[in-house]
């Protein structure tokens, strides 16, 4: 396996042409600097909110189309997550990679949905999962013939409105033969606090080098131009002006810790 890093980020929601496209801008220019992969990330659609008047999208064909423009534009590839089986072979066609939100990964129809498609397909660990039960998950999308799966850590509940990351879990998966990516701001998510999902993005940095250290392949991060005004994990998101310090110091770690 490959232990060359990669990068997924951008932001949480498709919100708007101008927020994608000057995400994806910064975050190319920075990778392409580092010569290290780039996978552009943006949800069509929120199915998971946490009140029902939450912002779900601007619509599903307008929001994907613009997904697919960016992937073209700056010539890179992009990754969105799917919620149904029907869903898992029209999103196909837009991106290269699919990704299964955390409180679905136990969810055998859509992963096998997902897994015919043969893209790539991220398995959020589930927040209630054990780390070696995803290895189950991995096996529904595998029994398609797909084995382009990668496993991503986003914390687990232990407690009330809180998540904490077992670094144990990063090693665990890793032991299950695909790519382990860590998920640097919806672990430090707070769920379900108030309208919108709270969160201690002051971390983000200390806890996505730490994840590093441990020999993983990639890291998955949510960014903004302006997250105070996003319309989706306002509180999580990273600054997009403090996304090229970022990847420029866990690129330094992961340098670093492949040389000891």
């Amino acid at each position: 396996m490959s232990k060359e890093l990669f990068i997924v980020a951008g932001p949480c929601l498709i919100e708007s042409k101008s927020v994608l496209f000057e995400t994806a801008e910064v975050l190319n220019d920075i990778c392409k600097s580092l010569k290290i992969k780039l996978y552009l990330k943006g949800s069509y659609k929120k199915a998971n909110r946490t009140s029902v008047n939450s912002f779900t999208g601007i619509g599903d064909e307008k929001a994907l189309s613009l997904l697919a423009e960016a992937k073209e534009k700056f010539n890179l590839e992009t990754l969105t997550d799917i919620h149904l089986p029907s869903e898992a072979k029209m999103v196909s066609e837009y991106v290269d990679v699919l990704q299964i939100p955390a409180f679905l990964a136990r969810q055998t129809d859509l992963l096998v949905a997902a897994g015919e498609t043969g893209k790539t397909i991220n398995i959020k660990k589930a927040q209630f999962m054990a780390p070696a039960d995803m290895k189950k998950a991995c096996d529904k999308v595998a029994s398609t013939g797909n084995n382009k799966i990668w496993q991503t850590e986003r914390g687990t509940f232990f407690g009330y409105n809180n998540l904490v990351v077992d670094f144990r879990s990063l090693l665990i998966m890793q032991s299950h033969g695909y790519p382990v990516l860590y998920d640097a701001t919806h672990s430090l998510q707070q769920p379900s606090i108030g309208e919108q999902s709270g969160g201690q993005p002051e971390f983000i940095p200390a806890l996505a080098r730490a994840a590093v250290t441990t020999g993983i392949n990639g890291v998955f991060f949510e960014t903004h131009p302006n997250p105070k005004i996003a319309k989706s994990d306002s509180a999580t998101q990273l600054p997009l002006e403090n996304a090229e310090k970022f990847i420029k110091d866990i690129v330094s770690i992961h340098k670093y810790s492949n040389n000891l």
